[in-house]
């Protein structure tokens, strides 16, 4: 690479940064509705919930660059992303109680982030789980967060558009 060229990576990275503050002020708020408005009791450590949540929100940012290098235009990354979210919603546990999915969804269900995050949150918010009680769901998270990534990379043109 010559002086002054920017490498894939480096782009990436300046794409993602500003949706991550974007996903920290909509937790923000969310979480300001649920004990303001809603009173739900918040029992764990909010610094832990954040850490894990940027974890999160960068394996959803993952998935969303690596549909946009895999699609032709707009119109068809939007259309990756509801093949990908919205199964997410309904296999997760959020939509419908995980356990009395068939078990080929749970199955599907253990390989998207959302199942694990929210299985943290819950625990966190609710049970008070630390670090330890937590780290069985942060890795698969992380490990598809990587894989994602690896795969934008690995699929990234260069382009002037």
């Amino acid at each position: 690479m010559r002086r002054g060229e920017i490498c894939p990576s480096e782009v990436l990275i300046g794409k993602i940064l500003p949706y991550i503050m974007v996903g920290y002020i909509q937790v923000a708020l969310i979480l300001l509705a649920a004990r303001l408005l809603f009173q739900v009791p918040m029992f764990g450590n909010l610094g832990l919930l954040l850490v894990v949540t940027f974890v999160f929100i960068g394996a959803n940012l993952a998935v969303g660059i690596t549909f946009s290098t895999a699609a032709q235009n707009q119109l068809q990354a939007m259309q990756l992303t509801f093949f990908f979210f919205l199964p997410s919603l309904l296999l997760s546990g959020f939509a419908f109680p995980f356990r009395g999915m068939p078990g080929w969804a749970q199955v599907i269900g253990e390989i998207l982030p959302l199942t694990h995050f929210l299985r943290i949150v819950r625990g966190i918010m609710v049970k008070g789980n630390g670090l330890e009680d937590i780290v069985p769901d942060i890795w698969p998270i992380g490990l598809f967060a990587a894989v994602a990534l690896i795969i934008a990379l690995n699929r990234y043109r260069q382009t002037l558009d």
